[in-house]
């Protein structure tokens, strides 16, 4: 891929037209690499601000390696989430940036590990154990988009009191990330606690009647706490990257 200060420098010397020059940037803006079975925007990170993400799930191994293998060549921080071990364990054999975490099911390249908003701090908070992995999904994006992030775990409406005793340490925070199954009440009681916001995310933790998820969004988009924005069911990347975008506002 070519930098727009290439191209000037070529059109200062005279290798291309001024034409050709202009033409050039335009495809720079919008510079995408064809792998055939995808098209990787290389524009992302400076528009956005973070590279492309790779989803796994679904891709073959060999596929979701080609992608985060070239992102992970040009940038220094690359996530690919719902990534089975095998996409790490092709990748570490080249790169011993990589790293995978069980949990989360992501393979990551953290090689810039400055905190951009250290005084802005994430707080990722469970109703339970069992929610923790949608959980750590949403902290590790956090973190690797350049974040300091606090996990509360463990802490559902089951038991308040385990809630309350951590409420100082949620009151800091600048952006709540709240992952709940079952009924999904967490969300709402932290709402009810906070002046900052709140990102509500429904897992797909619990017995039949919670159909996968399904009880748990529904709480969240009905929350009477004001303040509370839902991501789709166990969507912690999404609430993670939404957090982040929160943070960095000034």
């Amino acid at each position: 891929m070519e930098t727009k200060e290439h191209i000037l420098q070529q059109v200062r010397d005279g290798v291309l037209t001024v034409e050709e020059g202009m033409e050039a940037l335009k495809q720079a803006e919008t510079d995408v690499l064809d792998l055939g079975f995808a098209k990787l925007d290389l524009q992302r990170q400076r528009r956005c601000g973070f590279p492309e993400v790779v989803y796994c799930a679904g891709k073959t191994v060999d596929q979701s390696v080609q992608i985060l293998r070239l992102l992970m060549k040009q940038y220094d921080n690359v996530i690919g989430t719902r990534a089975d071990k095998a996409v790490y364990e092709r990748l570490a054999r080249e790169n011993p940036a990589v790293q995978y975490d069980d949990l989360a099911r992501m393979v990551y390249q953290h090689a810039d590990k400055t905190v951009v908003n250290g005084d802005r701090v994430i707080a990722v908070i469970t109703a339970g154990t069992s929610d923790i992995p949608i959980a750590e999904e949403a902290a590790l994006t956090a973190e690797i988009m350049g974040n300091a992030v606090t996990r509360i775990y463990d802490v559902g409406v089951a038991g308040l009191h385990r809630l309350l005793a951590r409420s100082e340490e949620i009151r800091k925070a600048n952006v709540c990330v709240v992952v709940a199954g079952m009924e999904g009440a967490l969300a709402s009681v932290v709402g009810g606690l906070v002046d900052k916001p709140v990102i509500a995310v429904p897992t797909s933790i619990g017995y039949g009647a919670n159909f996968h998820g399904l009880s748990a969004l529904l709480a969240m988009l009905n929350s009477c706490a004001a303040g509370v924005a839902v991501v789709n069911i166990d969507n912690g990347f999404g609430a993670g990257r939404m957090a982040d975008t929160i943070n960095r506002l000034r």
